[in-house]
């Protein structure tokens, strides 16, 4: 293993459901994951059929009364990063995941930049209000399989970007920024299937940024990688920042 990660003064770090698999949070495309297991979950994540279809927005709510994410724990890995910003060698922490693990780590907020938004809010379609989770749930710990905000009647949906959503433009901006402020760009537990996300990697190859990729499953960016781990995150990613 090169010491890319070891001697990099800044980087940027782009993380996805593989860091959060050892907090108990499964993945979606991995071998154990939500969509290889049941592939009829898509729907749940794409706007249209959401909001078209009551009996999904009814499984969505199930999906994330469910969810691992409200108990979860960080692990290693995300401390590891958190020691990364410590050292002031991070310009930026780009996630995937709305789990939260990061901040919850201890990761400046201002430094993590949810991609995908988060399952700890909610927002409604229709006059835009957003809630916290927190008082969404025990409607739906009550029976209310569908519930619809308060103020205007209109669908509410978890501050999560599914299919068919644009991103924030915002914090797409702050992510594309502190990729351009890095001297190596780390991808860590993605498949880097989605877009806009992988095309972060583009970006700093374009720029002349090394990629180091620290992943379970091969990618489409693995042939363009300065360096490929395939370690346990968990493990390897605190020995990389030490």
């Amino acid at each position: 293993m090169t010491d890319l990660v070891r001697k990099a003064q800044q980087l940027a770090v782009l993380t996805g459901a593989g860091i959060s698999t050892a907090s108990g949070i499964p993945d979606f495309r991995g071998p154990q994951g939500v969509w290889t297991k049941n592939p009829a979950a898509q729907a749940m994540f794409d706007i249209d059929e959401y909001v078209a279809s009551a009996a999904v927005r009814a499984e969505a709510w199930k999906f994330r009364l469910a969810g691992a994410a409200w108990d979860a724990e960080p692990n290693a890995g995300h401390r590891a990063l958190v020691e990364l910003e410590r050292q002031g060698r991070l310009t930026g922490l780009i996630t995937q995941n709305v789990d939260g693990l990061h901040q919850k780590a201890g990761s400046s907020p201002a430094l993590v930049h949810e991609l995908h938004g988060t399952v700890w809010f909610v927002d409604c379609l229709s006059c835009g209000r957003r809630i916290p989770m927190t008082e969404v749930t025990p409607r739906l710990a009550a029976g209310d399989e569908d519930p619809a905000c308060e103020i205007c009647g209109g669908i509410l949906k978890s501050a999560t970007v599914s299919f068919g959503q644009s991103l924030d433009q915002q914090v797409l901006d702050a992510a594309t920024a502190a990729t351009q402020q890095a001297d190596l760009f780390l991808a860590i537990g993605t498949s880097l299937q989605v877009y806009p996300a992988a095309g972060l990697c583009d970006l700093a190859l374009r720029a002349g940024v090394p990629l180091v990729i620290l992943n379970a499953e091969p990618t489409p960016y693995d042939e363009e990688a300065a360096e490929l781990i395939n370690a346990p995150i968990e493990q390897v990613l605190p020995t990389l920042v030490t």
